[in-house]
């Protein structure tokens, strides 16, 4: 990973919004700048960036951290890089405002005193991180491909009467075999009625003899995400049941042929929205069509009605609109997807056709 080019990067950002530092304390941001993986760190980065933490990870430190001067500190890293500020003269410094409680920020301000002006930035190093290079979208789509490959034989656990958190116990346990760090995101296996609920995490309900079951999951695998969702259906589905299946995978294909560099991420939601309106469904679709995806699975880019973000090529994405009928049953498909120099291309490699479990 090339973490002084993305320090660099970040340097610039910082000159044209004239502030002389940013104190980066959202540990992905630390990951993405400097390659510090653990659970207790923060990074000056300024001309001379340096990286604090304690004696915990002095060794975890010296073996990861590029692009910056490693610092070991006995108390907190957030006052150590507040005194640092005020030792290297620095007059205007950043924050992640978004990523910072109030304790934190007043720990950080008493440290520096009056004579450094504290500018609140949010987003700052999230927006860098929208554009992935080339080894992030290799790990990306390695993510994918691993996380992929464990749906067909998830399939082989599902049966009338076995918990929803059965099925994801399966998977979680599959996904640790393969190699998997952690999943995503706690794991959504919502069966029948419950399949109605945008986010419903696998429960203790039994698979009914018949419906719909929406399996959202992804896995962590060096450090990178990745999303997937499919809806299957326990036996044969009605034929309005397929309607609802086929009036989803339209609105995905829509919203996925709208992906290129140039359009705005409103754009792509609106697709997915005019398809659904089609066929009198838009009003039950009650969620953004997808994210960005990285060292965290929901990222910028935003793809919501009235979103303008600007598509560009690198960015990685869901589109996953859904649509759920209260009481009754939901449907939801998703696919990662590279925004490429020309158009797109679809990461995830498992079939949308409708499944029938029997």
């Amino acid at each position: 990973m090339d973490f002084r080019g993305r320090q660099k990067n970040l340097r610039e950002e910082l000159e044209h919004r004239k502030v002389d530092a940013l104190v980066v304390t959202h540990l992905p941001n630390v990951r993405y700048l400097c390659g510090f993986t653990g659970s207790a760190g923060v990074l000056l980065a300024a001309g001379h960036s340096v990286f604090f933490t304690d004696g915990r990870y002095k060794a975890q430190a010296s073996g990861q951290v590029e692009g910056a001067r490693i610092s070991i500190t006995k108390g907190g890293a957030l006052a150590a890089a507040a005194e640092a500020c005020v030792k290297l003269g620095l007059r205007r410094v950043a924050i992640e405002s978004e990523h910072l409680t109030v304790a934190q920020l007043s720990t950080f301000e008493q440290a520096l005193g009056k004579g450094v002006k504290v500018v609140r930035l949010a987003g700052t190093v999230e927006e860098l991180r929208a554009l992935k290079d080339a080894d992030e979208i290799e790990l990306l789509r390695h993510a994918v491909k691993v996380s992929s490959g464990l749906f067909r034989p998830l399939l082989r656990s599902m049966r009338v009467g076995v918990a929803e958190s059965a099925v994801a116990a399966k998977l979680e346990y599959m996904s640790r075999k393969a190699g998997a760090e952690r999943m995503s995101f706690e794991t959504i296996v919502a069966s029948g009625a419950r399949s109605a609920l945008p986010h419903g995490v696998a429960s203790a309900a039994k698979l009914p003899s018949a419906g719909f079951v929406v399996l959202d999951y992804g896995i962590v695998l060096d450090g990178y995400c990745s999303d997937m969702t499919r809806t299957v259906h326990l036996a044969k589905a009605s034929a309005e049941a397929r309607a609802l299946y086929v009036a989803v995978l339209e609105a995905q294909l829509s919203a996925i042929s709208a992906v290129r560099p140039g359009a705005t991420t409103g754009e792509v939601d609106r697709a997915a929205r005019q398809e659904l309106k089609h066929a009198k469904l838009d009003r039950f679709f009650t969620h953004s069509t997808g994210h960005g995806v990285g060292l965290e699975i929901h990222e910028p880019p935003r793809l919501a009605a009235g979103a303008d973000a600007i598509l560009r090529p690198g960015m990685v994405i869901t589109i996953e609109p859904g649509v759920y009928l209260p009481g009754n049953c939901g449907v939801r498909i998703e696919d990662m997807v590279l925004v490429t120099e020309h158009g797109y291309e679809v990461l995830t490699p498992v079939s949308k056709e409708l499944i029938e479990l029997n």
